[in-house]
């Protein structure tokens, strides 16, 4: 009996802590992001420090405004980026569209169709089916939203790097019990060995990809190449169906572009292949079981962060789940958990 009540209680907790996630998340997604661009930072500086020669002789402030700085530079380039294509997207649009027309007129005959589809018949039935103004209005309140957003994660980066300083002494201060205080310190200390490790050589392997998707795009010619790079590189976070989205978006713009079957099958095998070359020789030889985390586990994670919080939630679903495993290790009646997460039960 005492079992089952335990069993109820636990499982309306869990609905009260998603439902106040999913209604917080306009707090929690910023608060978690900046958390996150505060491990990176510290990450780089780690790595400066650790460089032979120069490392040694910079001064940790120093160390941790080049990062600042590498991050900056990164964020301002891809606006840049974006910003640059703009105008050459909107120049190519009328060049597209007639590709795009002609590889569906391809398909209607290929499938038997009676009538090829014209522009005219497909803008009709695309304008029964979507409002255009409604479209561009929620458009434009994504794209102040993201910015918006932008700004908030920054802010509490910044604070919470202000933070660091006190850490230590407000982590003394939490108890009187020293037993207590070293098991506190002791848990944070294994969650940011764990989730800085990760983000590090997942930001590494996210690079290779990056830089190794561009120069195939741009060996084939493909228009945007950078951008589709960088879309790599972010995607490449989320377990799984960043991988497949990171081949299917180019290939894409290859039809769009090419409308030649050998040249999209031909980019096809060559993102595919650098995508498992890396995600399943380079990944498992560099990271190993850093994580420890049940692959059903990951993919579970990924379905319900993603529900809870979006398309940040999917970025953010490994890190938060080995941060709870990490912490359900600690406790013997949430110890279960941490087992049934980790990848081989061991904790």
């Amino acid at each position: 009996m005492d079992r089952l009540r335990a069993l109820v209680f636990g499982t309306v907790l869990l609905l009260c802590i998603g439902w106040v996630l999913h209604v917080g998340k306009a707090i929690f997604v910023p608060a978690v992001l900046g958390a996150v661009i505060v491990y990176i930072i510290v990450g780089l500086a780690d790595a400066l420090g650790r460089l032979p020669g120069l490392g040694t002789a910079l001064p940790s402030r120093l160390r941790y405004l080049f990062s600042i700085l590498a991050i900056g530079v990164t964020c301002v380039l891809f606006a840049y980026l974006v910003m640059a294509n703009k105008d050459r997207a909107l120049a190519l649009a009328p060049q597209y569209q007639q590709s795009l027309l002609a590889t569906i007129q391809q398909v209607a005959v290929h499938f038997g169709f009676e009538t090829e589809p014209t522009w005219a018949t497909l803008r009709q039935e695309l304008l029964a089916r979507i409002s255009l103004q409604r479209l561009a209005g929620s458009l434009l309140a994504s794209v102040g939203s993201i910015l918006v957003t932008f700004v908030v994660v920054c802010l509490y980066a910044t604070f919470l790097m202000l933070e660091r300083g006190s850490f230590e002494a407000k982590l003394a201060n939490l108890s009187d019990d020293p037993a207590r205080v070293a098991r506190i310190r002791q848990v944070i200390a294994a969650i940011n060995k764990r989730i800085g490790s990760y983000l590090a050589l997942k930001t590494l392997l996210s690079l290779l990809l990056a830089v190794s998707s561009y120069v195939v795009m741009r060996l084939f010619g493909l228009e945007f190449a950078a951008l589709w790079a960088v879309l790599i590189f972010f995607l490449n976070f989320i377990p799984y169906v960043g991988s497949v989205l990171g081949v299917v978006f180019p290939v894409l713009m290859t039809v769009v572009q090419f409308q030649d079957a050998g040249t999209v099958l031909t980019m096809l095998v060559a993102l595919t292949a650098l995508q498992f070359g890396i995600g399943n020789f380079l990944d498992p030889l560099l990271m190993g079981n850093s994580l420890n985390l049940s692959p059903f586990a990951i993919l579970i994670s990924l379905a319900v962060w993603s529900e809870l919080w979006g398309v940040p939630g999917a970025f953010l679903a490994v890190p938060i789940t080995a941060i709870l495993t990490i912490v359900f290790s600690q406790f013997p009646g949430t110890r279960p958990i941490a087992v049934l997460l980790s990848r081989d039960g061991r904790l």
